[in-house]
């Protein structure tokens, strides 16, 4: 569904010199980095996360991928087509969705953008009817449809913006945070509108959220960039196994006990009555566990995974 190859882009941006005239005549530029050298696939109906800091090249590739920039170098095919020509066939099967725009008519009702929407992608009545139904069904919103967008709330609004970007049942979706300033309880619906729609529809997609719960819940594959440069490129599973050396262990006490104690097991990196945790190399984790049930009366122990967003933080640093 989607090929990319090599591909890069490099933002040009003029540099002020001394004066005006030097300016016109002896303009100098200075050239930013946003994406160098990345190679990827999508496959169909595949869900794939692309994370990293702000600046790491996320949005850039979103772009290109959907025909709104154009390359430095490299090439890029998506559905067989070069999004840069902007072909009617390619774009009525694609989706981008922003969390941080709004195509929605702010003083019209949402259901207007709807309509607008089916008569620019050419959808017919019957499947506008049952995409606008199943859709508003996904998101339990059927009762905002025909009220103003301005009185709608930012969550509500979301809703609204996911059914505009998705009426024409678009073969490949491109998600940029799209639960950016969200409660924790409009997130939880947008994330199970994008897993309940993946799975119906069998969209690719890919995600891209500042979120790490958004990633953990949705997407299976995990492409991680930063300064423009894949570093890494596969299953949630195998980053924590390749990356990871350590696990939390986290011990419910039933009574307080002293800093020296618990030194006796290993430096907890949390100790709030009656919560003890500790960060622990693998290959200790049975010494350890040992300690803790001679020396500590508890409740409960639990062993995890060190978190993803701790392991790649450590991928960042040793980039």
């Amino acid at each position: 569904m989607i090929t990319v190859k090599n591909l890069t882009k490099v933002y040009k941006t003029t540099v002020k010199g001394k004066n005006f005239i030097s300016d016109i005549f002896a303009r100098k530029y200075k050239e930013t980095i946003a994406v160098k050298n990345i190679s990827f696939e999508v496959r169909e109906s595949e869900l794939v996360g692309l994370i990293g800091p702000n600046g790491a090249g996320k949005t850039t590739t979103l772009k290109i991928l959907s025909g709104i920039l154009y390359p430095t170098s490299g090439t890029c095919k998506v559905l067989g087509m070069t999004p840069f020509d902007k072909k009617p066939e390619f774009l009525k099967q694609i989706s981008f969705i922003m969390g941080q725009r709004n195509q929605l008519f702010w003083d019209l009702p949402a259901l207007d953008t709807f309509y607008l929407n089916k008569e620019i992608y050419d959808v017919d009545d019957k499947q506008f009817k049952q995409v606008v139904k199943e859709l508003s069904d996904l998101l339990n919103c059927e009762n905002l449809l025909d009220k103003p967008v301005k009185t709608l709330s930012l969550g509500e609004r979301m809703k609204m913006e996911l059914i505009a970007g998705l009426i024409h049942n678009p073969k490949i979706i491109f998600f940029d945070e799209p639960t950016i300033g969200l409660d924790i309880f409009s997130q939880e619906v947008i994330r199970d509108f994008i897993k309940n729609y993946q799975k119906h529809y069998r969209a690719s997609i890919i995600l891209t959220s500042h979120y790490m719960e958004d990633v953990k819940r949705l997407a299976k594959r995990l492409i991680v960039i930063n300064k423009g440069r894949i570093l890494y490129d596969g299953s949630q599973a195998e980053i924590v196994k390749k990356y990871s050396n350590e696990k939390y262990v986290t011990v419910i006490l039933e009574r307080q006990v002293e800093q020296k104690v618990l030194a006796l097991i290993s430096k907890p990196i949390v100790y709030n009555f009656p919560r003890v945790v500790f960060k622990i190399d693998k290959s200790e984790i049975p010494t350890v566990v040992k300690l803790i049930t001679d020396n500590l009366s508890f409740s409960d122990l639990t062993i995890e995974e060190e978190p993803i967003e701790e392991i790649i933080k450590t991928l960042f640093r040793g980039q």
